[in-house]
């Protein structure tokens, strides 16, 4: 299998996240949908006793240690900890990036169907009445944010912040803390694999960014990629070895038919001695070893 190029590996992963932030902007939905299918989410948590976000997000907002530290985290980390796990697999364990990379891709196109599907109000968007603080906006002195997700201020429109079904920071997160877990090979390395999407869920619920069946659904999401990544593989190599094979017969073709075409004309294939010849002990054509000459003189004398 031929390594792959960083050059092109940085360029489809730039188109694949381009893709997806522009499906992003392009698939909002409409407000009254979005807030219904909060609320909706937030009524069965109710109704199976998992609603977390309330708690967490009230001692975020209480205690400014967590909050404050939490928003960056949400800012920040899954733009930096993805790729550098990506790095990480592509430059110390190659044999493995290939698939490791479909699966995120996978999983990361499976999420915009989602935000398609059910555009959904994050509970720091619910009116005030259902109890929750957008702790980046409270915050927002000590970040780069405003009052739209995590996008520097005067950019929020090029955020869709209804995009919150399913969380693919958790998605991510579970990504790549199941590729610290499987391939590195030291304690610190398993124990961030498995801290790291622990803490990614408890940072999005707690600054009122997802709601705990986001996270769920952020899971669910990468497991789907997981099961069709090794497909996708297949069709890729399928496409590469037809046009690779069309590539060879072409050239096979062009071959074979230059020479039927000498055949057919009757020509005799051209010299490649160009009319010198050589016997038994002439290493050049014209040139004549002592050894022959020294025979050819005494077959003479018989």
């Amino acid at each position: 299998m031929r390594k792959p190029r960083w050059w092109a590996e940085l360029s489809l992963i730039g188109v694949v996240y381009a893709a997806y932030t522009g499906g992003r902007l392009l698939v909002r939905g409409d407000e009254a949908s979005a807030v219904g299918h909060g609320l909706a989410i937030l009524r069965l948590e109710g109704l199976l006793g998992i609603d977390a976000e309330r708690p967490l997000n009230r001692l975020f907002t209480d205690v400014p240690a967590l909050g404050i530290p939490a928003d960056f985290a949400y800012a920040t980390l899954h733009y930096l900890v993805t790729p550098a796990v990506l790095v990480w697999l592509f430059r110390r364990r190659p044999a493995h990036y290939r698939a490791a990379r479909a699966w995120l891709m996978a999983a990361t196109l499976l999420g915009l169907v989602g935000f398609t599907l059910l555009p959904t109000c994050p509970p720091r968007l619910l009116d005030a009445a259902h109890g929750f603080t957008d702790t980046m906006a409270h915050f927002s002195a000590y970040g780069w944010w405003g009052g739209e997700a995590s996008a520097p201020r005067g950019l929020g429109g090029m955020t869709n912040q209804y995009a919150a079904m399913p969380s693919l920071h958790v998605g991510w997160a579970l990504w790549c803390g199941v590729m610290l877990w499987r391939y590195g090979r030291t304690p610190l390395l398993r124990a961030l694999g498995v801290a790291y999407p622990l803490l990614t869920t408890v940072v999005v619920m707690g600054t009122a960014n997802h709601y705990l069946l986001d996270a769920v659904a952020g899971a669910a999401v990468m497991g789907a990629g997981y099961l069709l990544a090794p497909h996708a593989l297949r069709a890729v190599d399928r496409l590469r070895g037809t046009a690779d094979g069309t590539a060879e017969g072409t050239t096979g073709g062009t071959t074979e038919g230059t020479a039927g075409r000498t055949v057919g004309t009757g020509e005799a294939p051209p010299v490649v001695s160009g009319g010198c010849e050589t016997s038994a002990g002439e290493h050049i054509p014209g040139q004549r070893s002592a050894a022959a000459a020294a025979d050819d003189t005494s077959a003479a004398a018989r």
